[in-house]
């Protein structure tokens, strides 16, 4: 019976797999060193974020509770991008088998789709905090928050869930390739959602922070009140979030659709869709980015991270003050 259904399974990929071959080993040295800064000094951000989230801020709100889940998405991402960077390294060859093929893909695609989410809601409540400061959502509790993370999560596990159901792991002559994207025959239902949600939740997401950020430049620029620091403050947050936003996804979003149009409209022309192809693996690259750049947004949007940073800088700085003394005598 299991015969059966591998070699069921292995005809159903031949008629969907790759009819384009290319080069593996395309990606730039400059490439593989970024990603690897970006985990390098992303991990430990994200790590010491969730720890002053969860130890040093005693009273949260419901925009701390939003950029706990943004750093915690960030996190679960950087995790997941190790296993990239050793697959890049060996020539775009997966080592890890076929469910770990799964299993990271669907975590790479969740918590970005995840950070897209958190980031946006945390436009938005900066927008409603400074432009209708008495609607229900400037009010909103900390336990609707939580309702509102929970269902967040919800809907992005399970957009991305037929993920795990699809056998994304191609063999391509002697490498085993691991992808979500490829020049396929016919592209099976799950990538299909797949790529739709890819790119929809990034131009909604894009509208509504831009939407945010001049709206509230807009409004304060009428009100003559750009001179408070807390307006300032709503100002920085969502000037940051639109840039961070804007160039870590951007590229990739672009380069996508133009490998999606060559492969429909050209699908025989393998040289312009590879070409493009190689382009959207190196803007991928700067989509893991923006979880490294992620801990800027806490600091620009929340001042209780800023003070709850500053403290615990303070006290580790004070207790090697107070230590010296005692190791010199």
């Amino acid at each position: 019976m299991d015969l059966v259904t591998n070699t069921t399974e292995a005809i159903n990929m031949t008629n969907s797999v790759i009819h384009c071959p290319s080069n593996q080993n395309f990606e730039p040295l400059i490439l593989h060193i970024l990603v690897i800064i970006e985990v390098i000094v992303g991990l430990p951000g994200n790590m010491v974020a969730l720890w002053i989230f969860c130890i040093c801020i005693k009273c949260w709100k419901p925009h701390t509770l939003l950029l706990f889940n943004l750093a915690l998405a960030d996190l679960l991402l950087l995790i997941s991008v190790p296993f990239r960077i050793h697959t890049a390294l060996q020539g775009d060859h997966w080592v890890f088998g076929q469910v770990l093929c799964r299993v990271n893909l669907f975590m790479l695609a969740v918590n970005r789709a995840a950070s897209i989410a958190f980031m946006t809601v945390v436009a938005l409540n900066r927008y409603f905090k400074v432009v209708h400061p008495h609607h229900w959502i400037s009010r909103m509790s900390l336990t609707q928050a939580c309702w509102t993370a929970g269902l967040m999560w919800t809907v992005v596990i399970a957009v991305r869930f037929p993920l795990l159901t699809t056998n994304l792991l191609l063999q391509h002559g002697n490498v085993s390739l691991c992808r979500s994207f490829n020049a396929y025959s016919v592209v099976p239902l799950p990538l299909k959602i797949h790529y739709v949600a890819f790119v929809a939740e990034f131009f909604l997401s894009w509208f509504l922070i831009l939407y945010c950020s001049a709206h509230i430049a807009c409004f304060l620029h009428k009100q003559q009140r750009d001179t408070q620091k807390k307006v300032r403050k709503a100002i920085q947050a969502v000037g940051v979030i639109s840039l961070v936003f804007t160039i870590c996804f951007l590229p990739s979003i672009l380069t996508g659709l133009g490998a999606l149009c060559v492969q429909y409209f050209h699908p025989t022309n393998c040289t312009s869709y590879n070409l493009i192809t190689q382009l959207f693996m190196i803007c991928l690259g700067f989509t893991y980015l923006n979880s490294a750049l992620d801990p800027l947004i806490y600091s620009f949007s929340s001042s209780m991270f800023q003070d709850a940073l500053k403290s615990s800088i303070s006290c580790l700085s004070l207790k090697k003050k107070n230590v010296r003394p005692v190791n010199n005598q």
